[in-house]
């Protein structure tokens, strides 16, 4: 039984963080269940072989790249997916994709993996702490620079934001939307967002890194150095929890601040390990009594509390975000806020004192964990939310996608998806104009498991 093709969008960061994980995880779960995955890839790091002139005219490809356009309509002719799924497309990629998917007659999927709709930083996150100041307009961003601190850079991604919203591009070109937890629902559908396109599609463990055998000897912080994850918050709180070990793995911006706050308030029970391979930081995790979660900007999801959950490992973390839907209040975990020091100490102090209790804990998460979050779980709501928007546009489809394509169908009577497809084709190739190679290009497209940027690298124009 044929299964669909998707072909993967992304753009890569710089410093590899939980939106890469989540499409490489995303990626080897669809190969593994027999799917095609084609993958257009394009990485931040590019950015600094760029000439001066190159990294000006980001200001406007940010908005619309001409060049990623002509590339992807061309790689979706050569490799007819039946369906699109992208993840980040700043700024090398842009908003484009969409346009070129669409008129290729291909059904998108977009992953909100951050507030990049609402928010040109795309954290909502301000000064040590979560943000609303700007509501429907950003210029405050603007004036702020708040991306990256840079007002330039602010302003490319402002207007993006506004041009596309003004051209109707989120509620007309992109099919569905795919969101990790309720609280992104919220505060998408507040965003701009059509409502009625977004889905709640939980992130998932690929694999299950099983529980761990004994209760840890110290607490454990896993992940990005930085403001919004709450790394000085989590300090301020250590340096009055002189008993209680604690393992920080990870690394980023305020690593070398990190170090000398530690050497100054002489915090001999907090140790650095700096970036370890994920096999090693899972290990620390299962070594650990609890995991610490301080940050103080909101969490789209939380894929860290969830692979100490995979562990049996609790979790004491923020009441913020999407945080209190992945632990459970007393059952799961334990939750403070984290601009209230004390709270946070006392909660810290609790769960190293009752180890037995955590441990409780530890292992009602990793069955919840098992129960909602597990590969299985995600496969099943990818191909729910794909069949819909197959279904929707009426692409031809296996069995599997059968039920959804009824549904579609039966509420609309007058005219199948078929039908509109078939339509939709014909007036496309009334429409279509010749296109001719111009050369190779950079982006890496992915066939299979190998990369491949010799023989088949798309640079069209139409």
């Amino acid at each position: 039984m044929r299964k669909p093709g998707v072909l993967v969008i992304h753009n890569r960061y710089r410093q590899p963080g939980g939106e890469d994980t989540v499409v490489r995880a995303e990626v080897a779960l669809l190969r593994q269940h027999g799917h095609r995955v084609t993958e257009y890839v394009r990485d931040n790091t590019e950015i600094e072989t760029f000439h001066p002139l190159s990294k000006a005219a980001l200001m406007l490809s940010t908005t619309w790249n001409p060049q990623t356009y002509s590339e992807i309509r061309q790689l979706v002719r050569a490799e007819r997916p039946d369906v699109v799924h992208c993840h980040n497309l700043l700024p090398l990629i842009s908003p484009a994709a969409y346009y070129a998917c669409h008129a290729e007659g291909v059904p998108v999927v977009q992953t909100l993996h951050n507030f990049r709709m609402r928010c040109p930083a795309g954290t909502l996150f301000r000064k040590e702490a979560a943000c609303k100041d700007c509501g429907g307009s950003v210029s405050r961003a603007v004036m702020r620079g708040c991306y990256r601190n840079s007002r330039i850079q602010t302003a490319a991604v402002a207007l993006m934001q506004g041009t596309h919203g003004a051209l109707g591009t989120w509620e007309r070109v992109v099919d569905a939307y795919s969101v990790p937890s309720q609280f992104c629902v919220e505060r998408m559908a507040g965003g701009g967002v059509p409502r009625d396109k977004i889905t709640l599609r939980p992130n998932f463990l690929l694999n299950d890194p099983g529980p761990r055998n004994a209760c840890g000897e110290y607490a454990v912080f896993v992940g990005r150095l930085c403001v919004e994850k709450g790394i000085r918050q989590l300090l301020w709180a250590w340096r009055r929890l002189r008993r209680i070990p604690l393992v920080i793995v990870g690394d980023g911006p305020l690593r070398g601040e990190a170090e000398k706050y530690i050497n100054r308030n002489g915090m001999e029970n907090v140790r650095l390990t700096g970036t370890v391979p994920p096999a090693e930081a899972l290990a620390q995790m299962k070594r650990a009594r609890f995991l610490v979660f301080p940050s103080v900007g909101y969490e789209t999801f939380g894929m860290t509390v969830l692979e100490a959950a995979a562990c049996g490992v609790a979790t004491v973390g923020t009441r913020l975000g999407a945080i209190p839907e992945l632990v459970d209040e007393g059952k799961t975990g334990l939750l403070f806020d984290p601009h209230n020091t004390d709270e946070f100490v006392e909660k810290a102090e609790w769960a190293w004192t009752h180890p037995v209790s955590m441990n409780e804990m530890g292992a009602a998460a990793r069955r919840r964990c098992l129960q909602h979050y597990s590969a299985d779980n995600g496969y099943d709501a990818l191909m729910g939310i794909y069949g819909s928007v197959m279904a929707k546009r009426g692409v031809e489809q296996s069995e599997e996608w059968a039920v959804a394509r009824q549904v579609v169908a039966d509420t609309q009577p007058q005219m199948s998806p078929e039908v509109k497809w078939q339509q939709y084709q014909a007036t496309e190739r009334r429409n279509r104009t010749r296109c001719r190679y111009r050369g190779p290009s950079t982006p890496f497209v992915r066939r299979g498991d190998s990369l491949r940027q010799d023989d088949k690298s798309w640079n069209l124009s139409c």
